[in-house]
């Protein structure tokens, strides 16, 4: 297979697709890699890397879009990128298509095969591929939080870990998955006061087995969610449901709560957002005030640590690949049901349940369109 990778256009996107040593893997299998020149410099790989590794260089992103039949990224392909897609051109990378609806009616229209990887599942039921870029996200969260908070930039004043005499601050992680967890792990780091509200039972329970009285565990219902953000400094948004919008917990009037000052760090933006006055920001501009919060709403938080977050997603992103390259997609996805997941479009169809669910469209199981 011709297995292309281009250089991310998106705001301060300094994340690749691929690293020269998993090029190499690419190249000793049989099959061809192009790479667009300078793709991967921010992350910390040149040219000559890739090219040790077997990878053909090309000047312009065009070329590699034209040639290859499977295209491997980080980000969505943006407005500009549109006039290159085209029938059976297979993307791997993050869409996040729940909110997009113009990217997705653009994928059907073009008949592209758009593999999600924050849709791929495991064994378990996770999503080993949006781990790690969730595990990133979510202390970024608290270092960003901490950040805002000061007066600079609008923020309260407050310092987290505070000093003698003087409280610290309280971040408030509104679910404890993958992204919850490693925010809440970064704040306790801080110094933080942490609570964390979610409507899993078992997951508060592991919690607080694990962090004992550093963290105080609140089950969420609305009175509660109302009572914790009186005293809150930093809102973490960490709320997630695979393939679809993310529900809006934080409602405009809960804003009134808050003291003026506080910082909402809406980590879920990229599918929605979980606060009803977030919208997606970039690295350029991330932040913004409504009813005297901060929101940090950037939808691509991982890539302003692009060596860490290239080499922890790739790692993640590798045997799918080539088994997609070496077997086809319709192989590919027979054999792995968990791969299956991944398809959000195939043959102008929407093929993931709860993508179709979040834009009102029609969903046809992947594998009926492959016998």
């Amino acid at each position: 297979m011709i297995v292309g990778c281009v250089k991310e256009i998106m705001n301060n996107e300094f994340r690749v697709g691929i690293v020269p040593d998993h090029v190499q893997m690419y190249v000793g299998a049989g099959h061809r890699f192009l790479i667009e020149n300078d793709a991967g410099i921010a992350a910390g790989y040149t040219n000559e890397e890739y090219q040790q590794a077997g990878a053909e260089i090309f000047e312009d992103a065009s070329s590699i879009w034209n040639q290859s039949e499977m295209i491997i990224k980080v980000k969505e392909p943006l407005p500009s990128e549109f006039d290159y897609l085209r029938k059976g051109l297979i993307i791997f990378t993050f869409f996040h298509l729940a909110a997009n609806r113009r990217l997705t009616e653009v994928l059907l229209e073009k008949e592209v095969t758009a593999v999600a990887y924050e849709t791929i599942t495991d064994e378990e039921g996770r999503l080993p591929i949006l781990k790690p870029m969730s595990e990133i996200a979510g202390r970024l969260s608290i270092q960003e939080g901490a950040k805002y908070l000061e007066k600079q930039y609008g923020g309260s004043g407050v310092l987290l870990s505070g000093v003698s005499g003087v409280t610290r601050g309280k971040v408030l992680v509104l679910g404890c998955g993958v992204v919850g967890q490693n925010a809440i792990r970064t704040a306790i780091g801080f110094g933080a006061q942490v609570v964390v509200m979610d409507k899993n039972g078992s997951r508060l329970e592991a919690m607080d087995l694990m962090y004992r009285n550093n963290v105080q565990t609140v089950f969420m219902t609305e009175g509660a969610l109302r009572r914790e953000l009186t005293n809150t400094d930093v809102v973490v948004g960490s709320i997630l449901v695979p393939g679809e919008n993310t529900p809006k917990v934080l409602r405009r009037e809960h804003l009134k709560l808050l003291r003026p000052g506080s910082v909402i760090v809406d980590v879920a933006v990229d599918q929605g957002g979980c606060a009803e006055t977030s919208r997606p920001t970039t690295h350029d501009n991330p932040i913004y005030i409504e009813e005297g919060i901060i929101h940090y709403c950037v939808s691509n938080m991982p890539g302003c640590v692009p060596f860490t977050s290239t080499n922890s997603l790739v790692n993640a992103t590798m045997f799918h690949g080539l088994h997609i390259a070496g077997s086809g997609i319709e192989a590919a996805v027979l054999f792995d049901s968990h791969l299956a997941q991944g398809i959000n479009c195939y043959k102008g169809h929407v093929t993931h349940q709860g993508l179709a669910h979040s834009l009102e469209m029609e969903y046809v199981n992947p594998i009926s369109l492959m016998k």
